[in-house]
């Protein structure tokens, strides 16, 4: 049975949508017609879901959030190395970048075994490590095989091993010109950088940070989704290290 609108929702449901296109997301408090009336709720719902989008209510925010590639608002891979990436940057520093995210993720979510956080926050050794154990038993599988893994993903896994390791003589090179031996964690910061403007985590001080309620609610209902995710969370966190 179709369903219809008067005039003024639509209008109402228009500016709110406009809205969020323009800015990203918007406090409830100044969307409460949204959250109070069902029928301009499923109608700004039906014009993102016309962009391949989605609305997803976190605290006290609304967002506006790309669910497709196809979306108007997803962020391609150039646009990120204009806006977050350093000169030079290629797509394996995004593809290296997403990897660190996933990882990130995994050590809220009991290596993506809960469906709700298991901690509060992380220290970023932490996840230095974390993505350091993920790289060395990565590291241990056998050539053909990560070959094999490659193909079904359509993922470079080994390009992004070898760009990982690769930062030792980054490393090393650095030390030697500026006595800066922190390259890994360089990287990682960038990527919080990252997170950050993109409202999805948040910095508590003494090196540590918190996920966002956005996060939570986007994790909880499409990250640990296959269709999203291509396998890549089984993938990731099927082999500890030494057990391959």
């Amino acid at each position: 049975m179709s369903v219809e609108y008067k005039h003024e929702q639509i209008i109402e449901a228009h500016k709110i949508y406009m809205r969020l296109v323009g800015e990203g997301s918007l406090p409830r408090a100044e969307v409460k017609s949204y959250t109070r009336e069902e029928q301009i709720e499923e109608l700004v719902n039906q014009f993102a879901r016309e962009d391949d989008a989605a609305i997803i209510m976190a605290g006290d925010m609304l967002y506006l959030v790309p669910i497709a590639t196809t979306s108007p608002f997803h962020m391609n891979n150039e646009l990120i190395k204009k806006l977050y990436l350093p000169n030079g940057a290629t797509n394996l520093d995004i593809y290296l970048m997403y990897v660190s995210i996933i990882i990130l993720l995994g050590e809220f979510y009991n290596s993506y075994q809960s469906q709700e956080p298991t901690r509060g926050f992380i220290n970023m050794e932490e996840w230095l490590a974390a993505v350091n154990t993920r790289f060395e038993s990565l590291k241990q599988i056998d050539e053909e095989n990560l070959k094999k893994i490659e193909e079904e993903q359509e993922y470079n896994w080994t390009k992004i091993l070898e760009k990982w390791m690769a930062i030792d003589d980054v490393k090393e090179k650095a030390k030697r010109q500026t006595g800066n031996t922190n390259s890994r964690i360089s990287f990682l910061n960038m990527v919080k950088s990252f997170l950050e403007k993109q409202d999805m985590v948040k910095d508590i001080g003494n090196n540590e940070i918190e996920l966002t309620e956005k996060t939570k609610v986007i994790i909880q209902r499409y990250y640990m989704d296959y269709e999203y995710n291509r396998g890549l969370l089984d993938f990731m966190y099927q082999y500890e290290k030494g057990e391959v």
